[in-house]
């Protein structure tokens, strides 16, 4: 498993973004589940391509929302995404 810095997350094969028109919110489709994101939740997941890592994800949302504690709260995210299995 590489560090957190240089990891490039990714969705996992078996999990979709997609976006609910009718509830506003971006949600993650899973095999019989799917998971509602809030807030800027759509914004940081949208950025798990690969070809991102970690750093490059919180310099661009820092840049898109500078008052925002991305450098601190992205990571922990990222990392309890990767933990249930939705990033690689």
């Amino acid at each position: 498993m590489s560090r957190t810095g240089t990891w490039r997350p990714v969705l996992s094969r078996s999990v979709l973004l997609r976006h609910d028109r009718v509830r506003g919110a971006d949600l993650l489709v899973l095999p019989e589940r799917v998971v509602v994101l809030r807030g800027a939740a759509g914004h940081i997941v949208r950025l798990c391509d690969g070809s991102h890592d970690v750093q490059g994800i919180v310099d661009e949302l820092g840049a898109r929302f500078p008052d925002a504690p991305v450098a601190d709260e992205v990571p922990v995210f990222l990392g309890k995404l990767r933990g249930e299995g939705w990033l690689g």
